[in-house]
């Protein structure tokens, strides 16, 4: 196997599998889980732990942060086939201040940089999951009897986004605050369980009271979780609306058109006199 077939089938396993590869695949499915896992050790990192439970933390850290590091680097060795119209060097300029690879170096700076960085941005890594995520394709609409299941059914994809975005912004929110707040009031802030109560009640703007930063770098940080939240919570609702209002023009133009078989579902029309 050559060096150009090597780097470019190294391309094609790190990209966004296709149907028919297995490979890409299986590495689209571990990158996923161990994403998942490092979340999971974030929020355990902020309980008491015994001491062999951080140990082996610590070594699931290490081990993750090589895996991304060789990912990263290979996805900058790889540029130029993402970007076959430039040259070399500006592939990976243009890779390398893209959002997703900025994400990518945030997810392993912390390991190399502790005592630079005082904030814990390994929950960062989650973003990674954006590109992985799959837009899915709108069905078709059904039967109107059932229009309530129908519309979830074909706006399933852009539901499970907006939600995705949310709980991402909770948990990114929610760590965030841990480490700003823990020290001024650590009774209150304990863990991150803790911070992510206080992220649901900013985002839906509930605002309970019970909890809230008293810092300045803290209440900053709150009024942008604040702002973000009147916004993506809103999201949701407004894509089921749009879905009926879909549903509902839809039906109006088979009725308009007087036509024996409905365009959308392809459901026989009864009364198409």
């Amino acid at each position: 196997m050559t060096y150009k077939n090597i780097k470019k089938r190294t391309f094609e396993i790190i990209q966004a599998s296709k149907e028919n590869d297995i490979a890409s695949r299986i590495f689209d499915i571990c990158l996923i889980v161990l994403i998942l896992l490092n979340v999971c050790l974030v929020i355990a990192d902020t309980f008491n732990l015994p001491l062999k439970v951080q140990k082996a933390f610590s070594y699931v850290e290490t081990v993750s942060v090589i895996i991304f590091t060789i990912e990263y680097f290979l996805r900058i060795w790889t540029s130029d086939l993402l970007y076959p119209g430039k040259k070399r060097i500006t592939a990976i300029l243009k890779y390398i201040f893209s959002f997703l690879a900025i994400i990518d170096l945030l997810a392993i700076l912390p390991f190399y940089l502790p005592f630079l960085i005082t904030i814990d941005l390994r929950v960062l890594r989650m973003l990674r999951i954006i590109r992985l995520f799959r837009v899915f394709k709108i069905n078709r609409y059904t039967n109107a009897l059932v229009s309530i299941v129908k519309v979830f059914k074909n706006k399933q994809s852009e539901l499970l986004s907006s939600i995705f975005v949310v709980l991402l912004l909770m948990i990114v929110a929610s760590v965030l605050m841990y480490g700003v707040e823990n020290k001024a009031q650590p009774e209150v802030f304990r863990n991150a369980f803790d911070a992510l109560w206080w992220a649901l009640a900013t985002l839906t703007t509930v605002g309970y009271g019970d909890i809230y930063p008293i810092t300045v770098l803290g209440k900053i940080l709150s009024a942008v979780i604040a702002i973000l939240g009147i916004g993506l919570v809103a999201v949701p609702t407004g894509i089921i609306s749009a879905g009926f209002m879909e549903n509902m023009n839809k039906s109006q133009e088979c009725e308009s058109e007087k036509i024996k078989y409905c365009p959308y579902c392809g459901k026989e029309l009864k009364d198409f006199s």
